[in-house]
């Protein structure tokens, strides 16, 4: 009986030395690098920046006022602000446009009664003249008999209808004047880009609104929530997401002559990697999402994997946008490249979260808990252990 207690004593203490020797074996790497992982761990991102290993890049913490800082600084401009509105009618006639001029008198007609200087209806007797049509001159003015040269350039019909009664006030008897586009060739606004077929369209008193302007191109090509439109007017452009155009009706603004209406297609993506639901690249709206979405499209964090202090975001960032410390790398065009961090651990972390915009061609990585990368561990030393202490017992 002692002996077989010496003997399990032994057989205990050889168990222990083979487990001493699997766990000697990782001093052929530090711990736990050696070990197999979807990506680096938090402490190892933050070992990263703490003895600047990899040089110049910037690793942040999110909070509050970052994450809404981010957000103003990624907000696209509402068309509402940028643009003043236009008034309720836009269409100004210009140089190139072809008019007509017609001219009534109350009876007894003293000036333009007796005979129409229209060739195409011939001479009869009556209380209108129709002028030829005639295109308006470069500088901007066209003639009418008795009136003389008018200006017409930058005003709209009813401007230069009463301008011409003024100058045919004591000439004619109690005149009144119509004058009609009969085609437009300043007044239009270009559409291009992503629709169904580009186009010059004509403006009209009517006053067209953007989304006219994308429904004579025939609509966009895309999915809508795909989509942006870019409105240059004069020396500003500005650029908006469809669908945020079409559900807030202030943005749907006036057009003025010589705006360009350019539809793109904005095929945004972020990627996903680590201890989160699914990794993937996943596109996401012109109108942009934030980072809760992001994670909730990914299947949010892996319970059984993820480390919740250990959630990040890397980025190229706008130079003016970090607060670099210490050396800073930059990208060919300008950028710096930067870890947000995010503690997920902290309940107030989801509310930040909910402000802070992901942008395209985000890397999101959610890192292993410690727990996971220790039972990786133990399940290597076991797997190691056992079968050596079978051929320890197998050789005595």
């Amino acid at each position: 009986m002692k002996f077989s207690l010496i003997s399990k004593i032994s057989e205990q203490s050889r168990l222990r030395l083979v487990i001493a020797a699997a766990v000697s074996l990782s001093g052929c790497a530090t711990f736990p690098d050696w070990l197999s992982a979807s990506g680096p761990s938090r402490e190892q991102v933050q070992e990263k920046r703490d003895t600047a290993r990899i040089e110049g890049i910037q690793l942040v913490d999110v909070n509050d006022t970052l994450a809404r800082k981010l957000a103003e600084s990624k907000k696209l401009g509402q068309f509402a602000d940028v643009f003043p509105s236009a008034g309720s009618n836009n269409y100004l006639i210009g140089p190139g446009d072809i008019v007509e001029v017609s001219v009534w008198e109350a009876p007894p007609a003293m000036l333009f009664g007796a005979v129409v200087l229209d060739p195409k209806a011939g001479p009869t007797t009556t209380r209108v003249v129709t002028f030829p049509e005639q295109m308006v001159t470069p500088d901007g003015m066209i003639n009418m008999p008795f009136a003389g040269r008018v200006s017409v350039n930058g005003r709209t019909t009813h401007e230069i209808e009463t301008d011409i009664v003024k100058r045919l006030q004591g000439k004619a008897n109690q005149p009144q004047v119509l004058v009609r586009v009969i085609k437009n060739n300043t007044s239009n606004v270009t559409v291009v880009g992503e629709v169904n077929g580009s186009t010059l369209m004509p403006l009209t008193p009517k006053g067209e609104r953007l989304l006219d302007a994308i429904a004579a191109g025939g609509g966009v090509k895309q999915q809508v929530n795909r989509m942006a439109i870019q409105l240059s007017r004069d020396n500003v452009t500005a650029t908006m997401a469809l669908d945020s155009i079409i559900r807030d009706p202030r943005q749907n603004i006036l057009l003025k002559p010589g705006d360009v209406v350019t539809a793109l297609h904005q095929p945004q993506s972020f990627s996903v990697l680590g201890a989160t639901g699914k990794n993937e690249e996943i596109p996401f709206e012109a109108q942009g999402v934030s980072l809760a979405q992001a994670l909730a499209r990914s299947g949010g964090l892996n319970d059984h994997r993820a480390d919740a202090r250990g959630v990040f975001v890397f980025r190229f960032e706008d130079a003016k946008l970090v607060e670099a410390k210490g050396p800073v790398a930059k990208s060919p065009d300008g950028k710096i490249p930067v870890v947000y961090q995010i503690d997920l651990r902290d309940p107030a972390s989801l509310f930040v979260t909910q402000n802070f915009p992901v942008q395209n061609r985000d890397v999101i990585y959610v890192s292993n808990a410690p727990a996971v990368e220790f039972q990786k561990f133990l399940r290597l030393v076991v797997s190691v252990a056992v079968p050596s202490y079978g051929l320890i017992r197998a050789l005595d």
